[in-house]
């Protein structure tokens, strides 16, 4: 689950990892990183991270002595590393808990303290204390007007389109990236393999591929379009930003505003012309 647990809040102490993986908080009782990244623990298991409480530098797995603690070995940009670089790529906010044993001032005295969301604002490889490559991720409080949970309504079946809603969440700065890639957008995106409908572009990163999902009939007031697949586009930034800004349209017959050519739309994607001419009349501009 990326995002909240229903029934944890901020602050809740757990006596042991074991617990912690019980609660759904942090998969697994033994990494630094749960499982699918979607969370981390601080418990000073890597010389190289830095807690300053509202800024996090998290040192990735991989590499460490298990009876020094000290680095032997390069990190590698896969498993757990990798899962929280697409995170970072895609937006997704990580569950953060400290231990007991972390050597800084925000650890708790006893157990495991759930510390709520952060986000990803970079990760980097380099040079750590023991002179091996090391990942670092830099991750920032997300404050509670800032949190958003992407809705993960549960399909019927594998490859099913995720239900969505009809009243997405809108409030806060982090609102716009989070919902984009909530499990309907991520359906979407799936679909054309993250390769942009409009231009055709597929974006290769160290994590993989990046596209965005864009709402084609805006989840923000005064629009209030829905967060579903029928109103959902897979886009490379630089069209997301021109579709949203006005500067490109899509015709009922899927021809292009703007720009020539045609949208490209798989047979599993079912696109609504309604929201279509929404978007023609209310957020694309003539000259």
């Amino acid at each position: 689950m990326i995002g909240e647990v229903p029934g944890v809040t901020e602050g809740d102490i757990f006596r042991d990892r074991q617990a912690l993986h019980d609660a759904g908080v942090h998969g697994g009782v033994m990494q630094g990183i749960g499982g699918g990244g979607n969370s981390i623990v601080l418990s000073g298991g890597y010389v190289d991270d830095v807690d300053e409480n509202e800024l996090i530098i998290y040192t990735g797995q991989g590499g460490r002595d298990p009876n020094s603690g000290r680095q032997i070995a390069d990190q590698e940009l896969k498993r757990g590393n990798l899962q929280l670089a697409r995170h970072y790529t895609e937006g997704n906010p990580i569950r953060v808990t400290r231990g007991h044993q972390l050597r800084s001032p925000y650890a708790p005295e006893s157990g495991y303290r759930y510390d709520g969301l952060y986000r990803i604002d970079h990760f980097w490889h380099e040079q750590g204390q023991d002179g091996l490559l090391v990942y670092r991720y830099r991750l920032i409080k997300i404050r509670p007007t800032e949190i958003v949970q992407p809705p993960t309504a549960p399909t019927s079946h594998q490859g099913a389109a995720p239900a969505g809603t009809q009243n997405p969440p809108r409030t806060g700065v982090y609102t716009v990236r989070v919902i984009r890639n909530s499990a309907v957008a991520n359906h979407v995106k799936a679909i054309y393999q993250h390769r942009c409908q409009i231009s055709g572009e597929i974006l290769e990163t160290p994590a993989g591929r990046y596209a965005e999902g864009c709402h084609i009939k805006p989840v923000g007031r005064p629009h209030d379009g829905p967060d579903t697949v029928e109103n959902l586009l897979c886009l490379s930034p630089n069209m997301h930003v021109l579709f949203d800004k006005g500067s490109i349209a899509v015709a009922d017959d899927f021809t292009l505003i703007g720009v020539p050519g045609n949208l490209e739309v798989h047979q599993d994607h079912p696109i609504s012309l309604d929201y279509l001419r929404y978007h023609r009349e209310h957020i694309y501009k003539l000259g």
